[in-house]
């Protein structure tokens, strides 16, 4: 059983419809799905899963301080993470509002843990993005980058 854990921050609901928009995107690759609240993630959670996919809002260009602490916290486990599928997704208030800079320091983690972060040539290249409420371009693309994990992590697993 291939499994993904989609983990996310949300206080005004939009890193939540992303988190949900990708789970289903994920949902019909054969993936059993884990969709879950980063205060309600465990360390123990990341090591059960086969990819890992973790948003945030920006906070001053940064990702939250709840998402930040989950990857603080996996410290103890370095190294046995290495080889899984990992993805990032990030919400912020406006254009030029800090997204990919979330992305990447989320991707800088999932990296220095040994795992594998898929690009996207198309779509938001290190991950999707929202500005305020998530709007249909927005969701599609949460959707398709689902899939394309979804799709990956299965070959991965066998």
């Amino acid at each position: 059983m291939t499994t993904m854990l989609i983990s996310y921050l949300s206080k005004s609901g939009h890193t939540k419809k992303m988190a949900e928009s990708i789970a289903k995107g994920a949902n019909g690759t054969g993936c059993t799905v884990i969709l879950k609240e980063i205060q309600k993630t465990t360390v123990d959670d990341l090591k059960g899963a086969n990819a890992i996919v973790i948003g945030s809002p920006t906070y001053y260009g940064s990702m939250a301080c709840d998402v930040k602490r989950l990857l603080d916290d996996s410290v103890r486990e370095h190294g046995k993470l290495s080889g899984r599928l990992g993805g990032a997704f990030a919400s912020s208030g406006m254009i030029g509002g800090g997204n990919e800079t979330t992305l990447l320091s989320i991707i800088e983690a999932l990296l220095i843990h040994g795992m594998i972060v898929m690009g996207n040539a198309d779509i938001g290249h290190y991950g999707p993005v929202a500005i305020g409420a998530p709007d249909e371009r927005a969701v599609k693309e949460c959707e398709t980058y689902g899939k394309r994990l979804g799709e990956l992590a299965i070959r991965l697993a066998k």
